[in-house]
C-alpha cells in the first residue's frame, strides 16, 4: 500500500484513485497507537465511532473530494467542544459532556472532516510551554527532551508526527503559533473576531482565537475559511471587511538591533536573517522597525488587567476547586485578584496610546515579520522556571490579538546541527488574512523547512497560494534589465515593480552574444546540463508595457518560458540557439551581474 500522506493535496489524490475514509481511519488508528508520545490526547474518539464516522460520511456524500474537507481526519484542542466527547480544559474536575459542537467543528464536520480526538493543552490555555497539564506534557517531534510549545501543545503534535492532516488550537498570546514553531508546522491565527468562538471554554474572552496548525498554508487557509463567518451567539465575532496588500514589493518590517532579543540563542537569531534575506529575494523591502510600542503592549497581556480575563473565565469554579488547579497557572489566574475596575481601564488607556505609537510605525510598513519565539527549552528547564521562562517564548506573540492583527506563523528551517527547527510569524492588518497568505506560502516553500517531522517533505504545487490577480503581467530579466543595470528605466519607468531576485533551474546557460554593442546576455536551456542556476529577477508590469517588450525584442532574442528553482515557470528572455556558435559562455559567474562586474576589473 502507497504510504498516507495526510496534507490536503496529497489526501485528496489518494481519494481520487479510489482510496476510501475508512481505510484513511484505519491508518490513523493504527498510528494513535504506534505513538510513542502518550501525552498527545486527553480523549481519543474510540475507534468505533471513528471508522462510523467515516462510514456516515461515505453514505452522505459517496463521491470522492464532494465535499472541501471530505474525509480529512482533524484533532481538536481540549478546550472546544465536540460533541459526545468530554471538554477538560485539562482540568479533570471541571470536565463536562457537551451534547452540541462548538460553531468552528460544526462547520467543519459539515465539510466533510472527521474529528479523531481531544488534545492536551496547557490547562484553561495558560502558557505557551505544553507542560501545565495533568495528562502530561506533549513533547517536541523532533527531541523528546525539548517542549512542544503550548497552549495547543498536542494539537501541534498530532500534525507534526503525522496523525491528523490538521488540528484545531486556540490563541490569546500565541498558543497558535509558539507550537507550530517548535514543531515545524504552519500556524493560522486569524484576525480576533473572524471564527466563531462559540462552544471554546474563553482564556481571556475578548481576544481568543480559535487557530489551524497544518502542514502548508494553503491547508491552513482552506481549513480557516471553512471556519470563518459571523456567528451572533459570540459577542465578539465581527464581519469582516478585507484588507488588502501589495500584490509585489510589500515592506517588511524587521527588527533592529535594539528591539533583537533571543535570550543568547544565536541559532534561532541565525534563522531570523536567513529568513529576512530570503524575503528579499522575493521581492520585499526589509525597513527596520522600532519594536518597542510592540512590545510593551505585548506585556500587558500576563502584567496587567487582562490577567483578570482570565479569572472571569473560570472564577466560579476557581472559587471551589483551587486545589484541582495546575500550581503555576493558579498562581497566574490568582494574580488577577491585585487589579481592580480602575486597573482595567488604565490597562485600556495605556494600549490604546501604545496603538497611536504602532501606527507612526505601520505608515512605513505593509507587513511584520519576528521570530515565531526567540528561543527552546528543554522540558526540565521549564519546570525549573516556569514563568519566566514561558514569558521568554512570548516576546514576539503576545500583542497580536490585543491589536487585532491577522499572523501567519511558517517554518523557518532548523539549527547548525539540523535538530531543532525556529520559525517566523508574518503579521498584518485586521481582516489581511487572505492578503497576507500568498507571501507566507511563498516563504515558507522558499525557506525549504519541510512539513512537521518529515524535513525533506516539498510542499505540494497543488496547494499553492495564489495572489490575487492584478491585472499586470509577469516578465523575467536576466541582462541589462535587471536592477541597476542601463535598461532597467524601462521597466521602472512605466511603473513595473520588483517581484524577486531568484535563480533559474539549474539546467541554463549563459552567454555573451557576439558582435552585440553593448554586449547581450543568451540564455540557453540545455537539458541535463547541471549547473547551479542563474541570477535573473522578476517583475511585474501593464500588459501595454510588456507588449511594448515582445514587440521591441531584437532577433536572436525572444519570449519564452523559464522554468525556475523553485519549479515554478515564468515568461522571460531566451535566446535561439544558433546565435551561440563562437559566443563567450560565462555560465560559471552565476549571471550577467557578476559578468558585467568582472569586465569592469578589467
Amino acid at each position: 500500500m502507497i504510504p498516507i500522506i495526510l496534507d490536503l493535496a496529497s489526501l485528496k489524490a489518494v481519494y481520487a484513485g479510489g482510496l476510501t475514509p475508512l481505510a484513511v481511519v484505519d491508518e490513523v488508528i493504527a498510528r494513535r497507537r504506534a505513538s510513542d508520545d502518550p501525552a498527545i490526547f486527553i480523549t481519543e474518539t474510540p475507534d468505533d465511532d471513528l471508522r462510523a464516522a467515516a462510514r456516515e460520511l461515505i453514505a452522505r456524500a459517496p463521491e470522492p473530494n464532494s465535499l472541501p474537507l471530505w474525509g480529512v481526519p482533524f484533532a481538536v484542542k481540549d478546550n472546544i467542544d465536540v460533541a459526545g466527547l468530554p471538554t477538560t480544559a485539562a482540568c479533570p474536575a471541571f470536565a463536562y459532556d457537551p451534547t452540541t459542537d462548538s460553531t468552528v467543528v460544526a462547520r467543519l464536520k459539515a465539510a466533510g472532516a472527521l474529528v479523531i480526538g481531544k488534545t492536551n493543552l496547557d490547562q484553561f490555555a495558560t502558557g505557551l510551554n505544553g507542560t501545565r497539564s495533568p495528562y502530561g506534557a506533549p513533547r517536541s517531534v523532533f527531541d523528546k527532551a525539548y517542549v512542544s510549545g503550548g497552549s495547543s501543545s498536542g494539537s501541534a503534535v498530532t500534525v507534526a508526527s503525522g496523525l491528523a492532516s490538521f488540528a484545531l488550537g486556540t490563541d490569546t498570546a500565541g498558543s497558535g503559533r509558539v507550537p507550530a514553531a517548535f514543531n515545524n508546522l504552519v500556524g493560522i491565527k486569524p484576525t480576533p473576531g473572524l471564527v466563531p468562538n462559540v462552544g471554546v471554554v474563553p482564556a481571556c474572552r475578548s481576544v481568543d482565537v480559535v487557530t489551524v496548525f497544518a502542514a502548508t498554508v494553503g491547508d491552513g487557509v482552506t481549513i480557516r475559511k471553512v471556519m470563518d463567518g459571523y456567528d451572533a451567539g459570540d459577542p465578539y465575532s465581527r464581519k469582516a471587511i478585507p484588507a488588502t496588500l501589495p500584490a509585489s514589493g510589500l515592506r517588511i518590517g524587521v527588527l533592529d538591533g535594539a528591539e533583537r532579543e533571543f535570550f543568547g540563542n544565536s541559532q534561532v537569531e541565525a534563522l531570523y536573517d536567513a529568513a529576512i534575506e530570503r524575503a528579499k529575494s522575493l521581492g520585499a523591502t526589509i525597513v527596520p522597525f522600532d519594536y518597542a510600542p510592540f512590545r510593551q503592549a505585548a506585556e500587558l497581556l500576563y502584567n496587567g488587567p487582562w490577567v483578570a480575563e482570565r479569572l472571569a473565565a473560570v472564577k466560579d469554579f476557581i472559587g471551589t476547586n483551587a486545589g484541582d488547579f495546575d500550581p503555576t497557572v493558579r498562581t497566574i489566574i490568582e494574580g488577577a485578584k491585585t487589579y481592580d475596575a480602575v486597573a482595567a481601564f488604565e490597562g485600556q488607556y495605556k494600549l490604546g496610546a501604545l496603538k497611536q505609537k504602532t501606527l507612526v510605525e505601520w505608515e512605513k510598513l505593509d507587513i511584520l515579520m519576528l521570530p515565531t519565539s526567540p528561543t527552546t527549552y528543554t522540558v526540565a528547564d521549564m519546570l525549573a522556571d516556569p514563568i519566566v521562562r514561558n514569558g521568554h517564548f512570548g516576546r514576539y506573540t503576545n500583542f497580536a490579538n490585543l491589536f487585532g492583527y491577522a499572523a501567519i506563523a511558517i517554518p523557518a528551517g532548523f539549527d547548525s546541527d539540523d535538530h531543532l527547527p525556529a520559525g517566523v510569524t508574518l503579521f498584518g492588518p485586521s481582516f489581511s488574512d487572505d492578503a497576507l497568505a500568498p507571501f507566507a506560502d511563498a516563504m515558507h516553500r522558499a525557506l525549504a523547512a519541510g512539513m512537521g517531522k518529515d524535513k525533506t517533505a516539498v510542499i505540494p504545487e497543488t496547494s499553492r497560494v495564489a495572489v490575487a490577480d492584478d491585472g499586470l503581467v509577469t516578465i523575467m530579466v536576466v541582462g541589462a534589465h535587471l536592477t541597476g543595470m542601463p535598461l532597467n528605466h524601462e521597466l521602472t519607468g512605466p511603473g513595473g515593480t520588483l517581484v524577486k531576485t531568484c535563480r533559474t533551474a539549474g539546467d541554463y546557460r549563459l552567454y555573451v552574444l557576439p558582435n552585440t554593442v553593448p554586449p547581450k546576455p543568451g540564455l540557453i536551456r540545455e537539458p541535463g546540463f547541471a549547473g547551479k542556476g542563474l541570477e535573473v529577477e522578476v517583475w511585474k508590469v501593464t500588459p501595454a508595457v510588456f507588449g511594448r517588450f515582445v514587440q521591441n525584442i531584437p532577433a536572436p532574442l525572444g519570449i519564452g518560458k523559464v522554468t525556475l528553482d523553485d519549479g515554478s515557470q515564468v515568461s522571460g528572455f531566451l535566446c535561439e540557439p544558433y546565435a551561440i556558435e563562437g559566443a563567450q559562455e560565462v555560465t560559471e559567474l552565476g549571471g550577467w551581474r557578476a559578468y558585467i562586474a568582472s569586465r569592469n576589473k578589467t
